[in-house]
């Protein structure tokens, strides 16, 4: 999970600083381990994009805030970007998946 603390406009800087969470997610009553933080996204709409191949491909980024995001009735908000991994998750394998979620709000 990214959450970008400059607004939606820092997204497309590439020197932008922002805070990564891994996260997981669990029950409202669940028991955190030592050392976790418990996070409560803002929750609102979201695109979600399917991305197939390595990490390093950014191809579905580059869709989804390049040609999609600009060419929607959507504008991206102010609110945590993350990425859902399956348990077996190797970033480099050729055949990995993951889904992609942007927050969105109407224009």
């Amino acid at each position: 999970m990214q959450i970008f603390p400059n607004g939606p406009a820092q997204v497309a800087d590439p020197d932008a600083t922002f805070t990564k969470w891994a996260a997981v997610e669990v029950t409202p009553e669940g028991n955190l381990p030592e050392g976790m933080a418990r996070y409560t996204l803002a929750g609102g709409l979201y695109a979600v994009f399917h991305h197939e191949g390595p990490a390093s491909d950014i191809s579905t980024f580059m869709y989804a805030f390049g040609t999609w995001l600009p060419g929607s009735a959507y504008t991206l908000d102010d609110r945590e970007h993350f990425e859902v991994l399956p348990e077996n998750y190797q970033p480099m394998d050729p055949n990995a998946e993951e889904d992609i979620w942007i927050p969105i709000i109407m224009q």
